[in-house]
Formats: C-alpha cells, sequence, structure tokens
C-alpha cells in the first residue's frame, strides 16, 4: 500500500507549480520546511502546526487540503479575515482501501483511485460565513483527506488559515482572560483610559507578549489582520501572488494593482514588472491608529477630539509567532467642551479681558442701532494675541494683536458680532478692548513704534538722570515715575513690569515726577526730554512713562532701570 503522506502529494500535483513534500509533524523536518518560506507559497497544503498568510480573488473559490494519517486524532483548523467576510466550509474525504474492483486483491491503479476521490464531495464538518475569526476542532477526527473551501464574495482580500493536530500543546494564540472585556475606567474631554485584565499566557504561562491598542471612529475590529488591511489605504498591503497553475499574470491587475489597463491585451507585460514577495504599503489612513505598549494592561489615549466617539480594540500579540487574539472591544464618547461664557460687550465702554495660556475667550457684541462702522481698540498688554471678528458667522478679521491696535469694520443693520480671542504658548495674556459704533476721539491714545526710554549716560550724575522718549502727532499727557529698586534686579521682576495695562493709579504719589503734554506734526522732531532730580548716589532706579488718552485710558512704555553715579 502506498503511505497516506505520499499518496496525497500524488493527489495534489497539479494543484502547485511545482513538486514539493507534504508537510508533517516530523519535528526536524517540521522546523526545516518552516525556515524555508517559499515552501509553502501559493500551496494548497496547509502544513501543521503553522500559520499561513493567502489571497482571494473575489468570486473565486480557493481550497486547501489537509491528511490526518491516523484516526483518533487531535485536529482543529482556525480561518481569519481580514478586510472582508468569507464563506468556508471544511469537509473530509476518505481515501481508498487497498482493493480491486473484481475481489482479487490487487490494488486499484492510482489514476483510478484518483478520480475516484476527485469526484466524491466529501463529507461536510463545518461551514461559517462572517468575518469572525472562527474555527472548527475536534479531539478525536478520523484520518483522511481534509478539505478547506474558501470564498469572498464582496472583493479581493486577505486571510489566515492554522490547522495542526496538537492543538493543546501548540497554544498558538494568545489565550484571553476569563472576563475578555475592554474596560473605560476614566472619560475627558480629549482623553479616555482604558484597562483590560492581563493574559494568562503572560501571568500564568510566563510567555512573552505584547499588548496592541487600536483606535478609529468606525467600528470594532475582530483580527489584527483586520486592522493591518484596514491601515493600508487599498489592498496592495497584501503579500504579491506568484503566478502558478490557478491563475495566469494577467490577474496581477486585479490585485494591488490599477485597474485602468484592464482588457488591454498584455497590459501587464507593458510595464516593469512588479518585485514579487515583497510587502507594498501606502500611505496609512489618518482615521485609524496603532499603538503597541508591551506588557502594560492600563493605558490612556490622549490628543483626542471632544464630543466624539472613538472605538476601541485591544490585542495581545505572541512575541515569539507574531500570533494574536482580539478582547472584546468597547467604545466611548468623549466628553463635550465646557461651554465658554461669552462676555457681552458694551457700545463705547472699555472691557478688561484675561485669557489663559493657549486659552480661549469669546466677546460678544450687538449693536442697539443701525450703524455703518463698527470699530474695534484693542490693547494687549502682555504679549502677542490672537484675534477673530465674525459678522453673523463670516469671518471678517484675523490678525495677531500686539500694543495697541485699531480696526475698522462696515457695519450692517442688526448685525451680530463675535470676536474670538487666543492666548499664545508662552503666558496669560491680558487685554483691554473697546468696541463702538460712533468714535470721535481715539479712547486709547496712539503710541510711537519705538515706546522705549532712552538715557544719556554723559549727564549722569550722582543725584539725577536725563532720559528722552517719542511721542507721536496727537498731543497727549506723558506722566513719569520712579522708583528705587534693589541692584540685584533680577528678570522676574522685569517680567512684571512688562504689563502696559497697569496705569499710574497702580502708582504710589511719592514715585510720582511730573506730567506733561506735548506732540509734534514733525515725527522727526517728536521727542522729548526730562531730568529727574533728587536722586541718592550709586542707586538704581526703575523708571517708566505712561501716555494718557483722551478717555483716560493709559499705556505705559517699556520700562527702564538706571543707576546714579556712586561718586562725583
Amino acid at each position: 500500500m502506498m503511505p497516506l503522506h505520499w499518496f496525497l502529494l500524488w493527489m495534489l500535483l497539479p494543484l502547485s507549480s511545482r513538486a514539493q513534500k507534504l508537510p508533517t509533524r516530523d519535528e526536524e523536518l517540521f522546523q526545516m520546511q518552516m525556515r524555508d518560506k517559499a515552501f509553502f507559497h501559493d500551496s494548497s497544503v496547509i502544513p501543521d502546526g503553522a500559520e499561513i498568510s493567502s489571497y482571494l480573488f473575489r468570486d473565486t473559490p480557493k481550497r486547501y487540503f489537509f491528511v490526518v494519517e491516523e484516526d483518533n486524532t487531535p485536529f482543529s483548523v482556525t480561518v481569519t479575515p481580514c478586510d472582508a467576510p468569507l464563506e468556508w466550509k471544511l469537509t473530509l474525504q476518505e481515501l481508498p482501501e487497498e482493493s480491486s474492483g473484481d475481489g482479487s486483491g490487487d490494488p486499484e491503479p492510482l489514476e483510478q483511485q484518483k478520480q475516484q476521490i476527485i469526484s466524491e464531495e466529501g463529507t461536510e464538518l463545518f461551514s461559517y460565513k462572517g468575518n469572525d475569526v472562527e474555527y472548527f476542532i475536534s479531539s478525536s477526527s478520523p484520518s483522511g483527506l481534509y478539505q478547506l473551501e474558501l470564498l469572498s464574495t464582496e472583493k479581493d482580500t486577505h486571510f489566515k488559515i492554522y490547522a495542526t493536530t496538537t492543538p493543546e500543546s501548540d497554544q498558538p494564540y494568545p489565550e484571553l482572560p476569563y472576563d475578555p472585556r475592554v474596560d473605560v475606567i476614566s472619560l475627558g474631554r480629549t482623553t479616555v483610559t482604558l484597562a483590560w485584565k492581563p493574559s494568562p499566557m503572560a501571568s500564568l504561562l510566563k510567555q512573552p507578549i505584547q499588548y496592541c491598542l487600536v483606535i478609529n471612529k468606525e467600528h470594532n475590529f475582530k483580527s489584527l489582520c483586520a486592522v493591518e488591511a484596514k491601515l493600508s489605504a487599498d489592498d496592495a498591503f497584501m503579500l504579491a501572488p506568484k503566478p502558478g497553475l490557478d491563475f495566469s499574470p494577467f490577474d496581477f491587475a486585479h490585485f494591488g494593482f490599477p485597474s485602468d489597463n484592464l482588457g488591454k491585451e498584455r497590459s501587464f507585460l507593458a510595464k516593469p514588472p512588479p518585485k514579487f514577495g515583497r510587502h507594498v504599503y501606502s500611505r496609512p489612513r489618518v482615521d485609524i491608529q496603532k499603538i503597541c505598549i508591551g506588557n502594560k494592561n492600563i493605558f490612556t489615549v490622549s490628543e483626542l477630539k471632544p464630543d466624539t466617539q472613538y472605538y476601541f480594540d485591544v490585542f495581545v500579540v505572541n512575541i515569539n509567532s507574531n500570533m494574536s487574539t482580539a478582547y472584546v472591544g468597547t467604545f466611548a464618547r468623549t466628553k463635550e467642551e465646557a461651554k465658554q461664557k461669552t462676555v457681552e460687550l458694551k457700545d463705547g465702554k472699555v472691557t478688561d479681558v484675561f485669557v489663559k495660556r493657549k486659552g480661549v475667550k469669546f466677546l460678544h457684541f450687538a449693536p442697539v442701532s443701525s450703524h455703518q462702522k463698527v470699530t474695534f481698540f484693542i490693547h494687549s498688554c502682555l504679549d502677542t494675541v490672537q484675534i477673530q471678528v465674525r459678522r453673523d458667522g463670516k469671518l471678517l478679521l484675523s490678525q495677531n494683536v500686539e500694543g495697541i491696535r485699531q480696526f475698522q469694520l462696515r457695519g450692517k443693520p442688526k448685525a451680530k458680532y463675535l470676536i474670538r480671542l487666543k492666548g499664545n504658548k508662552k503666558g496669560a495674556s491680558m487685554l483691554k478692548i473697546l468696541t463702538t459704533t460712533r468714535p470721535s476721539k481715539q479712547s486709547f491714545p496712539s503710541l510711537p513704534e519705538d515706546t522705549r526710554i532712552k538715557t544719556f549716560d554723559k549727564l549722569r550724575t550722582c543725584s539725577s538722570v536725563t532720559v528722552a522718549w517719542l511721542g507721536t502727532q496727537e498731543r497727549n499727557k506723558f506722566c513719569i515715575y520712579k522708583k528705587e529698586v534693589d541692584s540685584n534686579y533680577n528678570e522676574d521682576q522685569k517680567k512684571r513690569e512688562l504689563n502696559q495695562c497697569l496705569g499710574p493709579d497702580t502708582r504710589k504719589k511719592s514715585e510720582k515726577v511730573l506730567c506733561k503734554y506735548f506732540h509734534s506734526q514733525n515725527l522727526q522732531k517728536a521727542v522729548t526730554t526730562e531730568t529727574i532730580r533728587g536722586l541718592q548716589p550709586g542707586k538704581s532706579y526703575l523708571l517708566d512713562v505712561y501716555v494718557i488718552g483722551h478717555g483716560g485710558h493709559s499705556v505705559k512704555y517699556q520700562s527702564k532701570v538706571v543707576k546714579t553715579r556712586k561718586f562725583c
């Protein structure tokens, strides 16, 4: 009698592009076969105890075979769909007995045996339709030829198969805990914290594993294979198949390559052939994210969008075999953004506004009467602030503001204005804002481009210093103040003095030096000097100049620290 595995090899020769040895569970031979990855490429033979990856063309069934050599042998097969549902069924083909047709005891010819097996449909053991990871397992299976037939009716797709006659000892897929659910333990506007029970494979069997987390906005995934398919923009993530007897080289146009040339004679040969056997990846989609986090079983996902539903899946991966098992995924909706309190602006009134670092503040202005124009006066006291102005939802203005700025926009009957202020990354921002439909004289004073205070070293004495600053063409009131400071006056103290919105009313009367009016129509001559007397020798003084507008609002020039001479 011909040995069973050699008989099966002979049966499968027409299904393979070259002669192959049938994989066995002889461990030495098995390891040698598995090192040769090309051994099972484009083969109809399923190896015993190893996962294979393959592909299906749409509406084209594919058959795989597995031999069980002895009766009462445990047997299991697992099929993992990737990016499309599969229809598959497992049948048992009994092998012919060693007998002849005339009862003489002589073996039947091999060709006759082959024809007998092919013509028989076999006994159906199991069937399934869907995209779940599904398996068939039997603790005692009869010997014979097992046929696995797969079909994809939706599209060309990728899938994985694992078959073994030692299911209890193999444990190819990581085991899940008794409660395989992923739990949401904390929920915020931009963060979700997840937790799950550890796999017994790590805690009891001490096998090397890692957890991979997948986040997306569409649905949960049932396998890591499905995730990898989704991460590619098309089916090009799959291994390109090699030409074989079951399809022609022309069929490559159906698999991961553009279909524009389908139907053109020899279009596949018109271009340089692709390098077969390599992975071809497209740019990953931005709506799905995969993160492998080691053996931690709690993780916080950050940088999510508020008020958005996300789906979360966890996969435990055997690091040695790279085979994985999916936990029961979950989903959650992040919390809504905290509703911003909108500040109502009154026509012609100055409003003080505080904006947190990188924060946002909304202001609302609704004129009570018809208007042709609306004017915005903005005074940014510290760093630059971004301002946006919308009229009835339409964006009219978007600019960064530093110091004092004035914007005039065309009005509209019964219009409503929404002002959005956004702080910068450096720190908190303070502003003064005035909105009016009846601008007369400027409420805020005009400023020169250069707001520094200049000192003259040659005019510095033991009891006085002479300073100068620039003015504008508009006649304004200027007040100068002095304050004695330590000689080690530091940067932190200087930062507190940068607030241009702090007016003279915050200063002590004893610090006031004088107030004066001046302006010049010739900007080249719009400069004034002043000598500050009555100072102590060798002392440091902080000097501030305030310009006060017609509405009483003041702006401070850049502070200056000056030191009198110690010896004269």
